[in-house]
């Protein structure tokens, strides 16, 4: 950038002066000669054909080796190893099915299935029972489709709910939701030993009872269940503790009895279509009783007038209704499923009967008898939070992400699929036992009226003991598991290093199990099992998962909304508002289940994110919470670090260096249209531009050009700052601005800066600038933006397709693969084709190079067609030698003429027209010099071609003044010119580059949208000659380009194949 004030600094300054001629000059020349001969010892290792990028590819990888290097990248976290142990068998890679379905399967059908769904639809009715499980379906599939999306954002490492949270919403929600899962996951496993010994003790061997009969004291019930569930958790520790490839291969046999059970409930469902007539409850009025043997259930039966009129005395309700056996299981042919359609909720203590009637219902009298009552008060949202627990499981797909062949496609695939079966077997069961059992043996939860028999294993065929047999083993499966799952995922968190008083539990023993986590959860299993209620414990931890996918669901709403350039799953069927749909039924149902419970889980959840924020390790990962703070205002400010951004938050801070005329007004308009359509990043955009003089004196000059350069901002929908400094030299003012713009976190990373078009005409300054600039970005390790050709480019208002082709030589952080993604959000390049160009050296495998540049693009989730260019390592042409003369003797005749400014720039433009006309093809691209035409209507357009770059032929109205201009001394140093000089080889190898690659792109992106390339690092020594001539290499180099965008990165990554 360069004000037009600059002008006067020609008029201070010699080109060169007389007194370096002669003896001087030729010793200059002897060492420049020594220097070269040195570099080219130092770079004989690079290819002729990138030779240009040589200071480059010193620091920075070619292409080839980035993609060989991440081609075969390792997708998990490196676990703690033993150094003497052997090293590990590689791990399978699993497929959909294997990988993810059916662990899922495994994980979602659980205890509640069998021994507690038939209650559910009993006292919620066929209506309230589908739309229990209906909400609890949906819930899991809103968040399996936010928790889709945040899997194939990238490589997700083995970690489930705990990754994706913590490096999607930071550390602080992420330790909070991690914890909540791991105690959600230890719970579940004490519901599934008490359901386990519920089912023994209950169901198959009631003789087994400790504290005796606990048909008739429920507190009996629940202290056997406590004991033998102790029991068992110290069985199942210990399996866990010395065989964990035990649990591996009991999971199988678990999946394979959950899959048999449930088809045996659905054969037996269809094979008693008719009903059956091995099951009669006796019925006394509408109330149901219990321990009435069948053949005893009449009124003339002494059995009965002994338990109801003791001493001669008869209860009421016995005098006043009859006894009868009615059928338990009736079958979908009885109709029965209408007298199940509407709910029976209870009150505790109240009986089971048919209708409402409060005489039916109401315990008038303080004798029980034999009739069977309601051991809790229900409700809908009661019953939501019991039934709640059967739909969990979902993340044991992304909890496998690193067995798996391709996690992106295999974790949404085999996750929604598996919750689309359990659905629809859920469903479908709730509407089946409507219509098959009657309503008072739906809702004997026990089986009591039945002689303690389980409803669901005598309704399956052939026989109860499938489903008693096939529910035992796989409850004991889901236990095992979740106690093998719950350590280790206390060992992810404790290393994390994110909650200091867990760094205990974070070492493993010497075979590597994580046997201290292993004993924690063991304590919090047994205080689970100490409730001795699987009514208690299946609310509880409902909770504790309803908080884990409501924050799957924010973690995905919030990326989504932030719009960060790391977002973009592969997973494309989401959105934001399907995210916080799923959040709003999370914390819905966890109120209405049961509020207290719900402040256990909330609070719990608070604590522990307040502790990981004052006392816990700072971590950076990229998360959403970060990315969010960059676009707050003060208080965002003061929580954003000093220092760059993770790579998964970086995003283009753009700083715009606009030139300004004499009248005050941007030179370069569509500056600000590239910097809008950027601006898809979401980052943050200033614009500045300097003015030479003296602060004091045109002060109000700088308002004024600061309120027009906020106008065009404005007209362009340019959204940022800017402002305007005032400096005694160009060059210093940019180099301050560079330095100095941005508070904090929002300093700009990226600059953008026009291209001087009129750098030969308007001598030295415009390039020593420009050199100076760019020399400066560097040293602050910005990115740096070059767009030529800038007239060209499309408005914001404009659509355009085609392609934009990004020819990638050299990897400096992956800015060239973030800049068109970024560019393709906005509507003006939304239909363009990305393509992708590299450059294969002579030792590359160009085939299997673009096979892993493919590879890298698909982990990256861009979409572009990759073509690997191979470049011949030919001769140097006599072409590139001549060009190269050309070039080194138009600066010898600078140095030798004391021409004055417009006499320098006509000789010049003589002898490059002249090379142009004798040895190249014209090329079709002009790339005019872009001043604001509508504040210079009033020059001729004579002036306005003085003031551009035409590569055709030399410009028209300086044509006869050039031929003219030939004087006496200007043949003399065209005479001086044609002696044979041989060039410097230093200069013909980057030349040679230069056209080479010139020649290569022009072919294949000649028609291209918009053409993206490395910019060349420019000299490192601060000569004119070396400057002048790294200026027309960049112009050969884009020759024949009509709209180019030339990038030089910051020396950091700015993208990443990570979620």
């Amino acid at each position: 950038m360069q004000n037009n004030s600059a002008k006067d600094d020609s008029d201070e300054m010699e080109i060169i002066s007389s007194e370096h001629n002669g003896t001087v000059h030729d010793t200059k020349n002897e060492d420049s000669g020594d220097i070269h001969r040195a570099e080219e010892n130092q770079k004989s290792n690079i290819d002729p054909n990138l030779y240009l990028y040589d200071d480059d590819l010193e620091t920075r990888p070619h292409i080839s080796t980035f993609i060989s290097s991440i081609a075969n990248y390792e997708n998990t976290i490196p676990a703690a190893t033993d150094p003497d142990a052997k090293p590990p068998a590689p791990s399978a890679r699993m497929g959909t099915l294997i990988g993810v379905f059916l662990p899922c399967i495994q994980n979602i059908f659980g205890v509640i299935l069998f021994i507690r769904l038939t209650w559910v639809v009993g006292t919620a009715g066929a209506v309230c029972g589908f739309l229990i499980v209906l909400t609890c379906c949906c819930v899991t599939m809103l968040t399996a489709i936010s928790m889709s999306a945040i899997a194939t954002n990238g490589v997700v490492p083995a970690g489930g709910s705990y990754f994706m949270i913590s490096r999607s919403l930071g550390p602080e929600f992420g330790g909070a939701v991690g914890m909540l899962f791991y105690t959600g996951t230890t719970l579940a496993a004490a519901m599934y030993i008490v359901g386990a010994v519920e089912i023994v003790l209950t169901y198959m061997a009631p003789w087994a009872s400790i504290f005796g009969d606990f048909t008739k004291d429920a507190d009996a019930m629940y202290n056997n269940f406590r004991v033998y569930g102790t029991v068992l958790l110290i069985f199942m520790g210990l399996i866990v503790f010395v065989g964990v490839k035990f649990v591996n291969k009991f999971a199988t046999v678990a999946l394979a009895c959950v899959i048999l059970s449930i088809i045996a409930v659905y054969v037996g469902i269809f094979d008693n279509i008719h009903g059956n007539e091995k099951l009669y409850m006796c019925v006394l009025g509408k109330r149901l009783l219990k321990d009435i043997p069948i053949d005893n259930c009449t009124k003339d039966d002494s059995f009965m007038r002994d338990i109801y009129c003791p001493n001669n005395k008869c209860d009421e309700y016995y005098l006043n209704n009859n006894v009868s056996k009615v059928k338990g299981i009736k079958g979908l042919a009885s109709g029965v499923f209408y007298d199940n359609i509407w709910p029976s909720f209870l009150e505790k203590g109240q009986f089971i009967s048919y209708g409402h009637d409060s005489v039916d219902i109401e315990n008038i009298g303080n004798e029980s008898y034999n009739q069977i009552m309601a051991d809790i008060t229900t409700t809908f949202t009661l019953l939501i939070g019991i039934f709640f627990p059967s739909v969990t499981g979902i993340m044991a797909g992304s909890n496998r992400s690193g067995d798996l062949a391709d996690a992106q496609k295999s974790i949404p695939i085999g996750t929604i699929c598996a919750i689309l079966t359990t659905s629809t077997v859920y469903l479908s069961s709730v509407l089946f036992f409507a219509g098959t059992v009657d309503n008072l043996l739906l809702r004997d939860k026990f089986g009591q009226s039945i002689g303690g028999k389980l409803v669901v294993a005598n309704i399956a065929w052939p026989n109860q003991w499938v489903i008693l047999i096939g529910s035992f083993l796989s409850t004991l499966g889901a236990g095992l598991q979740s106690l093998t799952g719950a350590p280790r995922l206390l060992q992810a968190i404790a290393r994390d290093e994110i909650i200091p008083f867990l760094a205990p539990f974070a070492k493993s023993s010497k075979r590597g199990e994580p046997t201290r986590a292993l004993l924690l959860t063991i304590v919090i299993c047994q205080c689970g099992i100490l409730l001795g209620n699987v009514d208690l414990l299946a609310p509880l931890l409902s909770m504790f998962f309803l908080m884990c996918y409501g924050f799957v669901n924010l973690a995905c709403a919030v990326q989504t909304l932030l719009r960060t350039p790391n977002w973009r799953p592969r997973f494309k069927f989401y959105h934001w508002s399907l995210s916080l749909i799923g959040l709003t039924l999370c914390i819905s149902v966890m109120i209405m289940t049961s509020w207290y419970f719900a402040l256990i889980a909330m609070g719990m959840a608070i604590v522990i994110y307040k502790y990981i924020e004052y006392r816990g390790a700072e971590k950076e990962w990229g998360d959403g919470i970060r990315g969010m703070a960059l676009t707050a205002a003060r208080f965002s400010l003061l929580r954003l670090e000093e220092g760059p951004p993770h790579t998964k938050n970086w995003r283009p801070q753009i700083l715009v260096l606009s030139k300004l005329n004499d009248n005050l007004l941007p030179k370069y308009r569509k500056i600000f249209s590239f910097a809008t359509q950027l601006k898809a990043g979401k980052g943050l955009t200033i614009c500045v531009s300097v003015l030479k003089g003296d602060h004091t004196k045109i002060a109000n000059k700088a308002v004024d050009a600061k309120s027009t350069l906020r106008k065009y901002m404005t007209d362009e929908k340019v959204k940022g700052f800017c402002d305007i400094l005032v400096a005694q030299q160009i060059g210093e003012g940019l180099s301050s601005v560079i330095q100095t713009i941005g508070l904090g976190g929002m300093k700009p990373n990226t600059v953008i800066i026009g291209w001087p078009y009129s750098w030969r005409q308007e001598g030295r300054n415009s390039w020593r600038t420009f050199i100076q600039t760019v020399r400066t970005v560097a040293a602050c390790h910005m990115a740096l933006m070059v767009p030529k050709g800038i007239n060209f480019y499309p408005e914001s208002n404009h659509k355009i397709g085609g392609n934009i082709d990004i020819w990638w030589i050299v990897h400096d952080g992956g800015l060239l693969m973030l800049l068109p993604f970024l560019l393709k959000q906005h509507r003006t390049w939304r239909n363009c084709k990305l393509r992708i160009f590299t450059v294969a050296q002579i030792e590359d495998n160009s085939i299997q190079m673009k096979k892993d540049l493919k590879t890298f693009l698909y982990h990256l989730r861009i979409e572009a067609d990759v073509e690997v260019v191979e470049m011949n390592n030919s001769d140097i042409s006599a072409y590139t030698y001549e060009r190269t003369l050309m070039m080194e003797q138009r600066n010898q005749m600078l140095r030798a003429l004391g021409l004055n400014k417009k006499e320098n720039s006509k000789v010049v433009q003589t002898i490059v027209d002249h090379h142009y006309d004798a040895t190249r093809t014209a090329s079709k691209v002009r790339f005019a010099d872009p001043t604001i035409e509508e504040t210079q209507n009033h020059e001729s357009h004579n002036d306005e071609k003085r003031n551009s770059v035409d590569s055709d032929a030399p410009e028209e109205t300086d044509a006869p003044e050039t031929t003219s201009s030939k004087d006496e001394s200007t043949e003399k140093a065209d005479s001086k010119f044609k002696s044979n000089v041989k060039p410097d080889e230093f200069n013909v190898r980057r030349m040679h580059t230069a056209i080479k690659l010139n020649e290569v792109i022009v072919e294949k992106s000649q028609d291209a949208q918009l053409v993206i390339m490395n910019l060349p690092g420019p000299p490192r020594e601060v000569r004119a000659e070396r400057e002048s001539n790294y200026m027309e290499f960049l112009e050969v180099l884009t020759e024949g380009l009509e709209k180019v965008l030339m990038v030089r990165g910051g020396g950091r990554e700015v993208i990443t194949i990570y979620s």
